[in-house]
């Protein structure tokens, strides 16, 4: 009996951490659909989330605010448990790091999935800004009320998913939703309760929304074995979730 107990209290120290999914601008837990059996055929624990506005909430986005997002994600940590390892799309990088910087104690690591990392003081329009090239901004457009943003149906839609089949593109173009600006305009303060967590970023090479030179530079002097690599668009999740998955495990279980 005490060995048996020895032995469950080894393998529940040993157990990987939950895996939780940040959906970028406009998507939702949707996008997640064809990594989540994948990383569940591995021996892990995973879910996504839908943000305010997106998916199946049902909160309006002119009520949205990068805050709203950090509590959304904490709650859902509160109810699961944690630690996690919070993995952020695209601007879900903003969501994440907000998170890390008001509840460090319940992230594992944080994997930045060809995401913005915010700097301080910065928001992610202002990184936008500041970046030498930013395609995205002829790929989207405003809604008529100015406060958000949609992927156009030619452009965007082919810049987002064009390594992608036909049918994967269709269905995610048919999900995709409207983007509040306000969230993307509100600036975070940085310091080391994000930076000095575990901190991983996968580097998409064929990335024709955000690109690869700007995620080079995000995550530059990061350490050895730390920065990932995949031959994949702005939707890997989609494009490659099998590779995708290979990769999250070994990050997951990098010591």
């Amino acid at each position: 009996m005490v060995i048996l107990m020895v032995i469950l209290m080894v393998n529940m120290t040993m157990a990987d951490p939950a895996i939780l999914l940040i959906h970028g601008s406009a998507h939702g837990a949707w996008c997640w659909r064809d990594l989540l059996p994948e990383l569940e055929r591995r021996g892990l624990k995973a879910r996504a989330l839908d943000l305010p506005s997106h998916g199946e909430s049902l909160t309006d986005y002119t009520e949205v605010t990068l805050e709203r997002y950090r509590d959304a994600i904490l709650a859902d940590i509160a109810k699961h448990g944690g630690p996690v390892v919070l993995v952020g799309h695209s601007a879900g990088g903003y969501p994440i790091t907000a998170v890390a910087e008001t509840a460090p104690e319940k992230i594992a690591s944080l994997v930045y999935l060809c995401a913005y990392v915010p700097q301080d003081g910065m928001s992610l329009a202002d990184m936008r800004r500041r970046a030498t090239e930013h395609p995205v901004l002829d790929l989207i457009e405003r809604t008529d009320d100015g406060r958000a943003f949609r992927f156009k149906a030619d452009t965007g839609i082919k810049a987002l998913y064009h390594d992608c089949p036909d049918e994967v593109a269709d269905f995610a173009k048919a999900h995709l939703g409207p983007q509040a600006i306000a969230p993307q305009e509100t600036p975070l303060h940085i310091t080391e309760a994000s930076t000095d967590l575990p901190r991983h970023y996968v580097i998409c090479d064929n990335d024709r929304v955000i690109p690869p030179e700007e995620q080079r530079k995000m995550s530059q002097g990061w350490p050895e074995g730390h920065v990932h690599h995949l031959p994949s668009g702005h939707s890997p999740f989609l494009a490659m979730p099998k590779r995708l998955a290979d990769l999250l495990i070994g990050i997951v279980r990098q010591r």
